[in-house]
């Protein structure tokens, strides 16, 4: 059986193949085996945005913020992906949020 680090290594290799819409299907099944792995919702993030499927993308990078709240990189690719979207005052908030929690360290 996969397991959803398998199904996310499939993923990737599917991407970097040049496949984007595989790669995110394969992602959807490594979400559907465990909803909160961040890694699949940090890449759904970037695929999407590429796909121009922006309200997917900032919803992905937004759940990666609410799994790991602490963790300042995920409000930065929130920040970026956003930033892609064309939605700068998100972006904005996002890295100010991001330099906050740098400065808090």
């Amino acid at each position: 059986m996969s397991t959803p680090s398998s199904l996310y290594d499939e993923a990737v290799k599917i991407y970097e193949s040049g496949d984007v819409e595989q790669a995110v299907e394969k992602l959807k099944e490594v979400l559907a085996a465990d909803e909160n792995y961040v890694l699949a919702h940090s890449a759904s993030a970037v695929y999407y945005q590429k796909l121009g499927k922006f309200d997917e993308a900032i919803e992905h990078a937004k759940k990666v913020t609410e799994l790991e709240p602490e963790d300042n990189f995920s409000y930065l690719q929130l920040s970026v992906i956003c930033q892609r979207c064309g939605r700068i005052a998100e972006a904005e908030d996002a890295l100010a949020k991001a330099h906050s929690m740098g400065q808090k360290k």
